[in-house]
């Protein structure tokens, strides 16, 4: 397999699930619906998980639904204290860094969420650059348009020599289709998708 550009997920890719950052990202969507919408509070977790499954993300789900304005979304819900979960990750690090192809991070969540996330990880350097949920509005992973934007900023690779990793399964299908090459990141393997626990083991897959 000939690769050119890995674009890689951030959240439960990046880091492990365990890191329980989704969760405390996840209160703040609570609140935000509850308090900013009017979201009766116990209709928030059901209302919430039918606009991701239905959408790809909440935000794209109350952006079509409730016509609310995404950065100021954006900067509630990943306004949160990571420095207590996420630590320097020398391993990654260095699995990162065998690596020499253009690694570009490709994430349902913002920028500076990105930039959070890889500052206490001390992985910034890594990367050569993010591409975040607002860089391809309208439109989300798993949404092919989302992918041919972020082919476009990522400077426009054949998508047949373009790595997708990612820790969803309907991401990387939608990768896929469009002809890339893709690696799940999780514990357990599924039957038509090459598989590692984590990154850190990327480097082995590609041989580097």
């Amino acid at each position: 397999m000939k690769i050119s550009t890995l674009l890689i997920d951030l959240d439960d890719t990046v880091y492990p699930p365990t890191a329980e950052v989704w969760q405390l990202v996840m209160k703040r969507m609570y609140i935000y619906m509850r308090d900013y919408l009017g979201i009766p509070e116990d209709e928030v977790p059901a209302m919430r998980d039918r606009l991701f499954n239905r959408y790809g993300t909440t935000l794209r789900g109350l952006q079509i639904e409730r016509g609310i304005d995404a950065k100021a979304y954006l900067d509630y819900v990943h306004d949160v204290d990571l420095s207590a979960i996420l630590s320097p990750d020398t391993e990654l690090r260095a699995a990162l860094e065998r690596i020499e192809l253009p690694k570009i991070i490709f994430t349902n969540a913002c920028e500076s969420h990105a930039h959070n996330v890889l500052g206490l990880m001390e992985l910034e350097s890594c990367f050569n650059g993010i591409i975040d949920v607002v860089a391809v509005q309208p439109y989300c992973k798993p949404e092919p348009e989302a992918y041919q934007i972020a082919l476009k900023l990522a400077g426009s690779p054949d998508p047949r020599e373009v790595l997708m990793v990612d820790d969803r399964l309907e991401n990387l299908a939608a990768a896929a289709s469009l002809g890339m090459h893709t690696v799940l990141v999780s514990p357990l393997p599924q039957d038509g998708f090459r598989t590692i626990p984590r990154l850190a083991l990327l480097p082995d897959l590609l041989g580097a």
